[in-house]
């Protein structure tokens, strides 16, 4: 058997311990948490400062990350959901890598309004370290939420290009 960067280490809890330490020290971020809770977390969420973490100007007055990352025992890789969601608007922009949507590859970027998935989007598979990954789509998320598109009260994603894996 082969473990690739370290992955062996991991079960989903001491990852997303892993994951909820590193949102503590990202900026922009605020109450990070488990969810449902710490002895039982399927999911980190934070809350955000849209204008600190986008470094731009952000017509979003709140703004969360959901992020959740599981091992699937038929897969020979971990899944995960990164996941920009803004409450107000109800509206979630986030890249997942799993099986549901096997026509757009094992990874995809996908945009949610009002609990309607409206576009989805190949995107890049990063074969690196978990926490590598986190941090390539959490950089990843500003341009995303700029890509967004409003017209006529309706958003949507336009296109998203498939990056490089660096």
């Amino acid at each position: 058997m082969i473990f690739l960067a370290g992955r062996d280490r991991y079960t989903q809890r001491t990852l997303l311990r892993d994951v909820h330490d590193r949102l503590t020290r990202q900026a922009g971020c605020a109450d990070v948490r488990y969810r449902p809770s710490r002895r039982r977390p399927r999911y980190v969420i934070a809350d955000v400062d849209p204008t600190t973490f986008l470094s731009a100007s952000s017509d979003a007055e709140t703004a969360r990350l959901e992020i959740r990352f599981w091992y699937p025992a038929d897969a020979d890789h971990e899944y995960y959901r990164i996941n920009w969601v803004e409450p107000d608007r109800n509206l979630m922009v986030g890249f997942h890598q799993d099986a549901d949507h096997p026509d757009l590859g094992s990874c995809h970027i996908q945009l949610t309004y009002e609990d309607t998935p409206i576009d989805r989007h190949r995107a890049s598979v990063l074969d690196s370290h978990p926490l590598a990954v986190l941090d390539h789509r959490l950089q990843q998320l500003p341009a995303a939420v700029a890509a967004i598109h409003w017209e006529n009260g309706t958003p949507s994603l336009p296109s998203w290009p498939v990056d490089p894996v660096r």
